[in-house]
């Protein structure tokens, strides 16, 4: 484990080599923005509200919402950019814990495509076949017999 003292420790380095403690550390983060999101929601809505209830004297009905337009457009980008923003947290832990599955299949790929290579390379010996083994099939009547009626010339007698 890192010490204080180390001039290049860094406490999230520790989270950064677990995918299960990274999950969790942003699962945590998440949570957070979560609760900040529902704070901004509350405060767009409650903006909204006022806005568009401030009306000056010869406005018409419309002119307090065309003025609030933008700032409430201006909030609706903050929240989309903060539910953007918990969804790749999501995104990023379950591709950090998809990258060490892979670092594994990786090395077991490998290791079955050596293995491979040596068979290929070393092929096991097998042994020929001989004559005296066509005897054998003529004197069995399965699947080494002949195919049709028209063959049956050609088959020794028993």
């Amino acid at each position: 484990m890192n010490s204080n003292n180390d001039p290049n420790y860094s406490p999230l380095r520790d989270v950064a080599q677990s995918p299960e403690a990274t999950a969790r550390y942003l699962a945590d983060v998440q949570r957070v923005l979560l609760d900040i999101g529902k704070n901004l929601e509350t405060l767009a809505h409650e903006t909204r509200v006022h806005l568009r209830d401030t009306h000056v004297e010869g406005d018409r009905w419309y002119h307090a919402r065309l003025r609030a337009m933008p700032v409430e457009k201006a909030l609706g980008n903050v929240l989309k950019d903060l539910n953007d923003l918990t969804e790749g947290l999501e995104k990023s832990a379950y591709k950090r814990r998809a990258h060490d599955e892979s670092v594994v299949n990786t090395a077991k790929g490998r290791k079955e495509k050596e293995l491979e290579k040596q068979r290929k390379k070393n092929p096991p010996t097998l042994q020929a076949a001989s004559n005296p083994q066509q005897g054998a099939q003529s004197q069995n009547s399965g699947y080494g017999g002949p195919t049709s009626i028209y063959d049956l010339g050609k088959r020794e007698p028993a």
